[in-house]
């Protein structure tokens, strides 16, 4: 009986442990429901997103992303044919530094922020296209 009971929250460790593993491959990996091609860069002072053949396709995506620098460029180089994307760039202290709508294409600057942890988020509305963006620290 104690055996028993012992053994209980092993499994359940393992369980949690693999389901844990899953969620963040997911998360850090590709999404194969968004599109083709969905690769996500995420390195200090270097953040990449990219996504083909998108679908009215509805998410809100928030990443973790070390800036070492107080601005960044931001490259944006998208073909959007239905729907709204806007990215938003939060410095160290969560204050928007940069929003803008990924139909825009061009290299732009963000406003001067608080090194450290920023936080990127982008919300997808209704979309069909290629997303395609780059923050780096300037």
């Amino acid at each position: 009986m104690i055996a028993r009971r012992a053994a209980r929250p092993m499994r359940l460790f393992r369980v949690l442990s693999i389901l844990l593993a899953a969620a963040c491959v997911a998360g850090c990996g590709e999404d194969s429901s968004v599109g083709k091609d969905f690769r996500v860069v995420n390195q200090p002072d270097v953040f990449q997103f990219q996504v083909t053949e998108m679908k009215n396709y509805s998410h809100t995506y928030s990443y973790a992303w070390a800036n070492s620098g107080a601005t960044a460029t931001v490259i944006q180089s998208s073909t959007i044919t239905e729907g709204t994307a806007t990215l938003f760039l939060r410095d160290g202290n969560g204050e928007t530094v940069y929003a803008k709508s990924l139909k825009s294409n061009g290299s732009f600057l963000s406003e001067a922020g608080v090194p450290g942890t920023w936080t990127v988020d982008l919300l997808l509305d209704d979309v069909s296209g290629t997303l395609n963006f780059r923050a780096q620290k300037l």
